[in-house]
């Protein structure tokens, strides 16, 4: 049974809020060690964490309420210049919000939450009292339970491990082997070589977004959050709309009673058209008005980067800012949460195999401060989010050479790789250019995902490199998924969809110009050979004539000319989903405007499911599978 049983909805607003905070307080940190007389970053610190205190009171968590309580009264003091920020303190900070964090995942599954580390509070109290270089006892204290004193401007690992643990830290017997764990945001490392202890730490790595895993989410911890905040004048638009279709409804029956009477004269016709023209016309604004309440600033998914490219870059000895731009954008909220993890990796990426180290930033005469640009804007119906880096950027041949290595790609395909594709051989499976696997990459598990998870939004992603001055990894998606452009082709009579995203250009399939390939259909598009895959063979129905169109389509980064009968023309659809039954390939369904059902295609989806079939690549199935149509 819940701890909160009758409060459910006030503890859900207070996470809300809270976690909005923790995250504007992360951010404000990171700031703060760059400004440390910053009376005004002192004073919104300060009340972010007054506030948090606040809402626990209400919920009675007192363990909670207690660890803020004390981060306030050091905030207090470095506010009123009676302490100074110092790396030691901000240390002690940083780790006392990493513990309010997992304080949230307790409330969060409805329990009151477990107590801070004792070393915790008794460093903060120490801090409080400007005594942050005595030692702190362990909570047991025994024969063998001394704390380290840190080395000037070091973190103290022992803090921050009881802090993800709650458990003293029992000291090695001898040399021990660096463990990185994530908390919350933060990535730090600590020192065992006690399994039980490893243990523990490899079991809370895997609860934070980015950390190490099959999934890398905190999903199966936490469900997704379906609230969503919505400004009363959006509401507002959304009432007045309905109000005047309801009014346009009414004249509508009005006319359809004047017409069932016998009033069929030009000047009732007339009306009627008005009327359904205006009706057209409310409804699709009242369709833009919903839409609008499903957007959220992208601000909010943004805010808790920084904190994560600082934790990181220290951890690697660089100095890295990220720079935020575009905050105000704003996207479909169904979109925001799936998008936490693929910018985590990039992000990740950009800092750790993007920027060099010191010495290689001095050697190529570029500053000591490294940044990292994160920025979101709207371009048409379409949200671009760029991750840039002013790095050493990528070397095409080493990435071919290296894919070659771990036997990837073949000699012949690695001929042929102009240097766009040789940038996408990151997003294959298993790809990595680290030569030894560290705690923060090297096995190859995460660019191919962050592909994947971008391709199920139905965006793109491309990559965009100069050796020597960075790297840039460029984001399309678009605006919400509620509503997707799509293609209608025709396989004979029957009607289907493929997202307009995919589509470059349509073109005709004239016999004379199909060449034999090594035995496959391709054509020849300005200069370049495409293969041709007929619709029909992937949705396995039977070949009876040869395809008049094809439709030049990008899927990742393979083209190809999708050969259908005929078009049926372009439509802005709205996706219903098959929740309880989900052919192979199927993305979802769709009404046309006569009631026609119509399936939409899932393009990616049956081009790996004839690729499973045979056993061969995706670039071997457009090679292999299509037969000659001449």
């Amino acid at each position: 049974m819940s701890d909160f049983a009758g409060m459910e909805e006030l503890l859900q607003d207070f996470l809300v809020e809270a976690e909005d905070l923790l995250s504007g307080v992360d951010n404000k940190l990171v700031d703060l060690e760059r400004a440390p007389d910053d009376v005004g970053l002192l004073n919104e610190i300060f009340r972010g964490f007054h506030t948090i205190k606040g809402g626990a009171g209400f919920l009675n968590a007192g363990e909670l309420v207690t660890l803020c309580h004390l981060t306030e009264s050091l905030f207090d003091r470095l506010r009123n210049g009676e302490l100074k920020v110092t790396p030691e303190r901000m240390d002690v900070i940083l780790a006392a919000t990493a513990s309010v964090r997992q304080m949230f995942g307790d409330l969060e599954r409805g329990t009151q939450p477990a107590p801070a580390a004792p070393a915790l509070i008794a460093k903060l109290r120490a801090a409080v009292d400007g005594e942050d270089g005595a030692e702190v006892p362990a909570a047991e204290p025994g024969p063998a339970a001394a704390v380290k004193v840190p080395r000037q401007g070091e973190p103290d690992w022992d803090v921050l491990y009881e802090t993800v643990t709650g458990k003293a830290v029992v000291p090695a017997t001898k040399a021990p082997a660096p463990v990185a764990v994530e908390t919350g945001a933060a990535t730090v490392r600590t020192e065992s070589e006690d399994p039980v202890v490893k243990a523990a730490l490899g079991r809370r790595a895997t609860d934070v977004p980015g950390a190490s895993g099959p999934t890398g989410t905190r999903e199966t911890e936490r469900q997704r959050d379906n609230s969503i905040r919505v400004d009363t004048a959006r509401l507002d638009q959304v009432l007045n709309l309905s109000g005047e279709i309801g009014l346009t409804k009414n004249r509508l029956n009005a006319l359809r009673s004047d017409i069932l009477s016998g009033r069929n004269d030009t000047e009732t016709l007339h009306a009627l058209d008005l009327a359904v023209s205006q009706l057209d016309l409310l409804v699709s604004d009242l369709q833009n008005a919903v839409m609008k309440t499903r957007m959220q600033p992208i601000g909010r998914l943004f805010q808790k980067y920084p904190r994560i490219a600082r934790d990181l870059a220290r951890n690697l000895g660089k100095d890295v800012e990220l720079v935020l731009v575009g905050e105000e954008t704003e996207i479909d909220k169904t979109m925001i949460e799936d998008l936490s993890d693929p910018i985590i990796h990039l992000v990740r990426n950009a800092v750790d195999h993007g920027i060099e180290d010191a010495e290689g930033r001095g050697a190529a005469g570029k500053p000591q401060k490294s940044l990292v640009r994160l920025e979101a804007r709207q371009e048409g119906d379409h949200i671009v989010i760029m991750v840039a880096d002013d790095g050493r950027g990528m070397d095409a041949e080493r990435l071919r050479a290296k894919a070659l290595q771990r036997g990837l790609i073949t000699d012949e395909e690695a001929s042929t790789m102009d240097d766009r594709q040789s940038y996408n051989l990151i997003f294959l499976p298993g790809f990595s250019m680290a030569d030894k696997v560290s705690d923060v990459s090297g096995r190859g598990v995460g660019m191919d995902v962050v592909r994947t998870n971008i391709q199920k939004l139905n965006g793109t992603i491309e990559i965009k490199s100069e050796l020597g001055k960075g790297t840039t990894l460029i984001i399309n998606l678009p605006l919400t998924l509620a509503i997707l452009p799509v293609l209608l082709v025709r396989l004979a009579d029957q009607p289907f969809a493929v997202p307009l995203s995919m589509v470059r250009e349509i073109l005709p399939i004239v016999p004379d110009a199909i060449q034999d390939v090594g035995g496959r259909a391709t054509m020849v598009v300005r200069g370049e050979v495409l293969p041709i895959v007929p619709l029909s063979m992937l949705l396995g129905w039977p070949r009876e004539r040869i395809p008049q169109y094809g439709v030049l389509m990008q899927a990742a980064e393979w083209s190809f000319i999708l050969a259908v009968d005929s078009f049926a023309g372009r439509e802005d659809a709205v996706i219903k989903s098959l929740d309880d039954f989900r052919p192979k390939g199927v993305a979802g369904v769709t009404t046309l405007s006569n009631g026609q059902i119509v399936l939409i295609l899932d393009m990616k989806e049956l081009l790996d499911a004839a690729g499973d079939r045979r056993g061969i690549s995706r670039n071997a199935l457009i090679a292999d599978v299509v037969p000659a149509l001449t």
